[in-house]
């Protein structure tokens, strides 16, 4: 391939200043005012760059971006794009990347992530933060590691999501989702996991207010509940929990293995008790004894 293009420092204005651009590394330049800035790009290198205005990289297409800024005016920035790479960024911008394929976030931070990374698929993410609602609406094969949200609806409809050592700080999480796996995570927030498929917890840390409802073939291996309330209603369930369960509810069958439930309801008008198995360790204040 021909040496890239070089830019640097260079200040530029006006709707799509660089169009259609090829081949081009660009350094310590700021589009300014002006849309769609780098609009049907290709094989661009951003370093210490700033994008100050709306949808600066719809229809790129090999894209790398290192310690680049997007400030709050650059919404709806990245949509369309493939096989974007970013790193060491900060992305101040709601309603970034949509409908993309093959995108690589490292170190990223996303302090106003309103209705982001939907429609996506194949993301890796790691050392990232985002704070906002809807994050990761119907996105899929997703991996994503270290990773802080905060912020109610994330990844509703999403698919084949794998997460490992994160936090998330949300309501209504991982709803409406299939084949959802959480690893060595904190989880606090009402209503979780509702009306999905193939939910797997693994030694998570989870906090809900009637979390894991109407659910198919949830698993919780080696967790703990904290004030979980009427969990499980309505789901198949095989369930290894550490410490207590404040209650649990109807769950349609399977198993629930804890050293106490503080409040075990069980309706026959609703459910069979008989397909699920309670087991508690302790003899003491459990209420499925």
């Amino acid at each position: 391939m021909e040496n890239k293009r070089e830019i640097n420092q260079q200040y530029l204005t006006g709707e799509r200043a660089l169009f259609q651009a090829r081949n081009m590394k660009i350094t310590a330049s700021t589009f300014a005012d002006g849309e769609s800035p780098l609009k049907e790009s290709s094989d661009i290198d951003l370093y210490q760059s700033m994008f100050k205005w709306k949808y600066p990289l719809w229809y790129s297409r090999n894209i790398t971006l290192r310690d680049c800024t997007l400030f709050n005016m650059a919404r709806a920035g990245i949509w369309y794009t493939d096989d974007l790479s970013m790193e060491n960024c900060a992305v101040e911008a709601p309603k970034t990347f949509r409908r993309c394929h093959r995108l690589s976030l490292r170190n990223v931070t996303m302090p106003d992530a309103a209705e982001t990374l939907w429609n996506c698929d194949g993301v890796k993410m790691s050392s990232a933060m985002a704070k906002g609602d809807y994050f990761g609406m119907n996105s899929r094969n997703l991996e994503i590691e270290g990773f802080q949200l905060y912020g109610n609806y994330p990844f509703d409809g999403g698919e084949n999501i794998v997460i490992r050592n994160s936090r998330l700080i949300s309501k209504d999480a991982f709803w409406n989702c299939r084949n959802v796996e959480v690893y060595d995570s904190f989880i606090s927030g009402e209503y979780l996991g509702w009306n999905s498929e193939k939910l797997t917890f693994v030694n998570c840390t989870i906090e809900s207010l009637q979390g894991l409802c109407y659910a198919k073939e949830v698993t919780l291996k080696n967790c703990t509940l904290l004030n979980t309330t009427l969990a499980f209603e309505y789901s198949t369930v095989e369930a290894d929990i550490n410490g207590s369960v404040d209650s649990v509810k109807n769950p349609i069958s399977g198993r629930i293995t804890a050293d106490s439930i503080g409040e075990l309801i069980m309706e026959p008008d609703k459910i069979d008790p008989s397909r699920t198995v309670i087991e508690c360790r302790s003899d003491r204040h459990c209420a499925c004894l």
